[in-house]
């Protein structure tokens, strides 16, 4: 990914207001069942009036929840028609017991619905190692299933929120194969992000007609250059799920792997889910700063993205950014602890573009108090470039706050 020019394949699209159910088709809705002590909504549903092809993509990390599991099982047959998602409780290290809740969960809701278990997909976030109050959840779910609406996503986003401090969910609409299609999504994650796959959570829906088999690549390949770019804190959840419903509610002829439709649909989607992953990142837990870590020059693009997570995720260049401190070694440091080959007397650091370090060596005449105040606003770029060659990459970060340490000290109290 050249991130110069990421945004241009979006030139096209159209942002819209609201979320998954801007899309036609799409309805959802939340409740709170009682599995938050607060009281919030902690229960949510999204529901395709049409079956649809679906796609996902669900944590690499070798300890799952058994949500995590059943989607899998579930995705894999190529169709689904609804998503449910609680939040609160994670249902992850919970044995037998946890495959058994969250299969009853699909189970209850396809019977609300009328459709096959197997179409349902299942989701759950929040504490780990703690069954899922099940009692609880089959006394909600009849009142989740009447709660749907067509302007249900917004509540539905609420619904799946823990430590987030705001819902994200981002709508377009662009041409593809000559027809408007309609792309949606919500999202939430802003601790224990860095996903190898996908991040916490994120569902999108899309009207747009796919081929059998054609979904999958197109997600990925999105989920890549989105959700695997970002990073609060560089911890990996159990949890991870992003799945996309593909409901061909617009008609079009399905688009086919290989073809200029399918192309255009995927630009539409890494473009949405990019901007939820930028939010997820914003709203990271104690953040203050959105920074984008971009890396040129490198000798490979393998090497760009080695060395952008490196300085993402450095504790010390993390604390800086909170600080509001142009410390440029740590960031040298960080290059140089990364697996990227590096070459310390090639190296040149800027920030937006006001430039720290030229060669290696801070830069004469350098213009610290412009980098502060640089490092004063909410959104600002790192550019390093390693000057080895062509390679190139970008991650976005946030900085590492008294509240994080907070919010995750008594996480479970």
């Amino acid at each position: 990914m050249n991130p110069r020019n990421s945004g241009r394949a979006a030139a096209d699209l159209d942002w819209l207001e609201g979320g998954i159910t801007a899309v036609p088709g799409i309805l959802a809705g939340g409740v709170a069942a009682g599995i938050k002590p607060s009281g919030k909504k902690d229960l949510a549903l999204i529901y395709s009036s049409a079956p649809a092809r679906v796609a996902a993509a669900f944590t690499s990390n070798q300890v799952k929840g058994a949500p995590v599991l059943v989607s899998m099982e579930h995705a894999r047959g190529g169709l689904a028609q609804a998503i449910v998602a609680s939040s609160g409780c994670s249902n992850v290290c919970t044995g037998e017991r946890g495959i058994r809740d969250a299969r009853e969960m699909t189970k209850l809701v396809g019977e609300l619905l009328r459709i096959p278990a197997t179409h349902v997909l299942v989701a759950s976030t929040g504490v780990i190692g703690v069954p899922l109050p099940m009692d609880k959840i089959r006394a909600a779910l009849p009142r989740l299933v009447k709660s749907l609406s067509p302007q249900g996503g917004r509540v539905a986003a609420e619904a799946i929120l823990t430590t987030d401090t705001r819902p994200k969910e981002a709508a377009l609409r662009l041409e593809v194969s000559g027809r408007p299609v309609t792309i949606g999504g919500i999202a939430k994650g802003v601790g224990m992000i860095e996903p190898h796959l996908a991040t916490m959570f994120c569902f999108v829906a899309t009207d747009a007609g796919v081929g059998r088999g054609a979904l999958g690549a197109v997600v990925r390949r999105a989920v890549d250059r989105s959700f695997n770019r970002a990073t609060v804190d560089g911890d990996q959840s159990t949890s991870d799920t992003v799945a996309v419903l593909a409901n061909g509610l617009a008609e079009n002829t399905p688009l086919e792997a290989g073809g200029r439709g399918l192309r255009q649909l995927a630009a539409g989607l890494e473009a949405l889910m990019t901007k939820l992953a930028r939010m997820l990142v914003a709203d990271g837990e104690g953040a203050t700063k959105l920074v984008s870590i971009t890396v040129r020059g490198a000798a490979s693009r393998r090497d760009a993205l080695l060395a952008a997570r490196s300085v993402a995720n450095s504790p010390l260049v993390k604390t800086a950014i909170y600080g509001q401190d142009p410390n440029w070694g740590r960031i040298m440091m960080a290059l140089g602890k990364s697996a990227a080959r590096v070459d310390q007397e090639k190296v040149s650091i800027a920030f937006n573009d006001e430039p720290v370090a030229v060669r290696g060596m801070l830069k004469e005449g350098v213009r610290l108090e412009r980098v502060r105040e640089i490092m004063g606003g909410q959104e600002y770029d790192i550019a390093i470039d390693l000057g080895l060659g062509r390679g190139e990459d970008r991650v976005w970060t946030c900085d590492l706050s008294e509240e994080y340490v907070r919010i995750n000290g008594k996480y479970t109290t």
